[in-house]
């Protein structure tokens, strides 16, 4: 008898015996808790596209929360430029504190080309911010 056909008489025999049952290691809970939600989810969507109330809500609820979320990012938008317009009027305002000093020769031009740059590019940022507002309103 080849040696494969006797392992599994004797692995065959170990399965009718009780006393040389090997022990199984014990799952995680973590791991139960993952299937068992798994399962219900399933379970639960296949429930929703039976019962035709279900689903109604479940649409409805995705629909609104779209239309939050799209609102939601439109308000961030707005926000964001206004605070990027904020900051650009503190870079105008350091600009127009700075030059008459740069007038006196009392400071160099980086004094006045840092401001600058600073307003140009948080005034881009902002007004770009809007803009992407108004693209995206319906």
């Amino acid at each position: 008898m080849p040696v494969e056909a006797r392992e599994f008489r004797r692995d065959a025999a170990a399965l009718h015996s009780t006393d040389k049952m090997r022990v199984v290691p014990g799952i995680s809970t973590a791991r139960k808790i993952g299937v068992v939600a798994r399962v219900a989810s399933r379970v639960a969507a296949q429930q929703a596209g039976r019962n035709r109330t279900l689903g109604a809500a479940v649409k409805a609820g995705r629909v609104t929360l779209a239309s939050f979320g799209r609102v939601l990012h439109l308000l961030w938008l707005e926000v964001v430029g206004f605070f990027f317009l904020v900051f650009s009027v503190i870079g105008c305002v350091a600009l127009v504190r700075e030059y008459p000093k740069y007038q006196a020769g009392k400071v160099g031009a980086a004094k006045i080309i840092a401001p600058a740059c600073f307003m140009v590019l948080f005034a881009y940022f902002g007004v770009s911010s809007f803009l992407r507002t108004r693209k995206k309103r319906p």
